[in-house]
């Protein structure tokens, strides 16, 4: 084989090995997300919600990951696959965008958490418009999931009181949002419930799936 042909199969070796090669495994739970783009997105949540912050969580003890698949099975096929491809240029740009160190070309999801972090202060202030747009998009996506734990909402005072509602008309002709009119548990003997009218307290019981777990 030829000195050039040599080149170019290392080339395409390191090509697989890179974009292929040395994930390990994904959470068996998850329906979209492959090894590839859940290794990309545990590292990427870790580096945008470090652990010991303001609110002690990080990304990933928030499941960002498992948000993000379900975020990913609810869109439509077009909108799905430029996700897909976000994530994929965000892990393989420190061949363009190379973080801090000896080391930064590594792919994103490789680098150590002080390199990720400033991999993506490096997207958020870059001079390049689609570079940014780019780090907006990721970053969409991330604090949809930060802030759909119910942990980091308790850890700000923000989740939702426990509230009896009263049932008014449009209760029995409409459903929750994104759920079928067969989940609709109202009807008119509803309509003359009685509702505590007391005020509410802040230190009251929470919604359920809020609570926090058991000592």
């Amino acid at each position: 084989m030829t000195l050039p042909g040599l080149i170019a199969l290392a080339l395409l070796a390191w090509a697989v090995l890179r974009f292929a090669a040395g994930y390990g495994p994904r959470d068996p739970a998850l329906r979209q997300l492959s090894a590839r783009e859940y290794a990309l997105v545990c590292a990427a949540a870790d580096a945008a919600f470090p652990p010991g912050g303001v609110i002690p969580l990080s990304g990933t003890q928030a499941r960002i990951p498992a948000h993000a698949d379900r975020y990913l099975a609810a869109l439509p096929p077009r909108n799905r696959l430029l996700i897909r491809l976000l994530f994929v240029l965000i892990e393989h740009a420190t061949l363009i965008f190379p973080a801090p160190g000896w080391d930064g070309w590594r792919r994103f999801s490789a680098l150590s958490l002080v390199q990720r972090m400033a991999v993506l202060e490096g997207w958020a202030h870059s001079r390049f418009l689609p570079r940014r747009l780019a780090f907006q998009g990721l970053r969409a996506v991330l604090t949809m999931g930060y802030f759909a734990c119910p942990a980091v909402l308790r850890a700000m005072g923000l989740a939702p009181l426990a509230i009896e509602t009263p049932v008014v008309a449009a209760d029995l002709l409409y459903p929750p949002i994104g759920q079928p009119k067969s989940s609709i548990r109202f009807g008119v003997a509803d309509l003359d419930r009685a509702v505590p009218r007391t005020p509410l307290d802040p230190r009251g019981p929470l919604q359920p799936g809020f609570e926090a777990p058991p000592a």
